[in-house]
């Protein structure tokens, strides 16, 4: 009969879930895979941790820029008022002393007038009043009192501190996406057995419109398999609706495209779990420490603002014209700056780099303590989900029995409609069951690799 052969493939199916193949937990399906590799590259968390990680980089780079010399070229342009002399008595004792130079040099006399056909140079301005300079300076820093060498290494750790957050923030998208994904695969599956359960309804509904005809059923009997497939067409309905807000989710993590996001056709199965795999430090971990570790080297390059700095200072002008009488052309000098007391705020600063290096510590160790929880939830989940899954296989199993044991009673008049579509109802609810079981058994899987530090992707 139509209904025997209904039944065969409603087992068939049965089975197929039952025996669904067991996969390695570090396993995934190479198109999950693929979404979740677009999904880190368009994360934009991930994105803004990667140029926080450049800018960190940075810093190093200007912390070892430090050491190299510094040069400036210098133009500049500027007109006094008037020419800056010597005053009137200097101007005289200027001229005296010349008149007395000549006439020594001429061999007149010390008393003897000064000749009027020898003409005398006037003094040279200090500065003149048109000015224009043109110089080049070097700055070159020889030692920074170790401040450049601590603010490097805190750079340092800085930047890996953001390079574990960002593999942190990757296994939190990885995460979100396969739970999306098995989210979808738990949505394929129920729609095939609500599919299935339409078939029988179909079924259902000839035979019960051949045995009216015949006498030997009441219309009451089309009327609750036609009540049992509108309840059934809501359920679709329902899935439909999962189904579309599921691909959207997938589009806006992945930015994969809807058409082919819709083509995807995942499936639940179980994974096996090895009981002798180690763990691994957490990313979040890592990150914690590596803050840590900056923040000490932070306090040290405080703390050395009291060390002697000591730098290279030169200059040349170009202009030798413009140069006043007491400016140098060239000059080269080795200074020494040393805080020898700057109101405490290197001390403080230090003392407050200090704390929050404390609460580093407070956060690394409240992190561990979480981190040990959630691996042992994350085992009892799975256990759990273990057990449940055993429990449901054998409810699939009375499920179906107890349909085609129902089915022969009401094509002998056994039983009434009613209990066929209790029974149906009862298959369908356990295949929707185990489909839940495995699903609850995978995020318990993702969920202890990602608390053991072992989840790869």
């Amino acid at each position: 009969m139509i209904i025997n052969k209904r039944a065969t493939r409603l087992i068939t199916m049965v089975l197929m879930l039952l025996v669904s193949s067991v996969i390695p937990a570090q396993e995934l399906d190479p198109v999950l895979k693929d979404l979740i590799h677009k999904g880190l590259n368009k994360n934009h968390s991930i994105k803004n941790n990667r140029l926080e990680a450049q800018q960190a980089k940075v810093d190093q780079q200007m912390a070892k820029a430090v050491f190299l010399p510094n040069i400036t070229f210098n133009a500049s342009y500027a007109r006094l008022n008037d020419d800056i002399t010597f005053d009137d008595a200097t101007k005289t004792l200027l001229m005296g002393t010349q008149k007395l130079i000549i006439k020594d040099a001429i061999g007149l006399p010390f008393n003897s007038p000064f000749p009027d056909n020898i003409p005398l140079q006037q003094p040279a301005n200090l500065q003149d009043k048109d000015i224009f300079k043109s110089s080049v300076d070097l700055d070159w820093v020889l030692f920074s009192g170790l401040e450049a060498r601590n603010a490097l290494k805190a750079s340092k750790h800085k930047e890996q501190s953001l390079n574990f957050l960002g593999e942190a923030e990757k296994d939190k998208m990885a995460l979100q996406i396969i739970e999306t994904y098995d989210k979808l695969a738990l949505v394929k599956a129920s729609k095939q057995v609500l599919i299935t359960t339409e078939d029988f309804l179909n079924e259902q509904a000839f035979y019960v419109s051949k045995a009216i005809e015949n006498g030997l059923a009441t219309p009451l009997s089309r009327k609750k398999i036609e009540i049992a497939q509108q309840q059934l067409a809501a359920r679709k309905l329902e899935f439909d609706h999962n189904n579309i807000m599921l691909i959207e989710v997938l589009h806006q993590l992945t930015g994969e495209t809807k058409i082919n996001l819709r083509k995807l056709e995942p499936q639940l199965t179980a994974f096996s779990l090895a009981s002798d795999f180690s763990v691994a430090k957490r990313y979040e971990v890592k990150a914690l420490e590596e803050a840590e570790k900056a923040t000490n080297y932070q306090s040290k390059m405080e703390k050395s603002n009291f060390i002697p700095k000591v730098a290279i200072k030169g200059r040349y002008e170009f202009i030798e014209d413009d140069l006043s009488l007491l400016d140098p052309q060239w000059f080269v000098g080795v200074g020494v700056q040393w805080h020898v007391f700057d109101g405490n705020t290197s001390r403080l600063k230090s003392r407050k780099t200090q704390l929050e290096r404390q609460k580093f510590q407070e956060r690394i160790e409240e992190a561990q303590e979480m981190i040990a929880l959630s691996i042992i939830k994350a085992e009892l989940s799975y256990q759990a989900a273990q057990q449940n899954t055993i429990i449901v296989k054998k409810e699939i199993e009375l499920a179906n029995d107890t349909y085609e044991m129902v089915n022969k009673q009401y094509q002998n008049n056994l039983s009434s409609i009613t209990d066929v579509l209790d029974a149906l109802t009862d298959v369908e609810k356990a295949n929707f069951k185990l489909q839940e079981s495995y699903f609850k058994e995978r995020r318990a899987v993702a969920d202890l690799l990602h608390a053991k530090g072992i989840l790869t992707y």
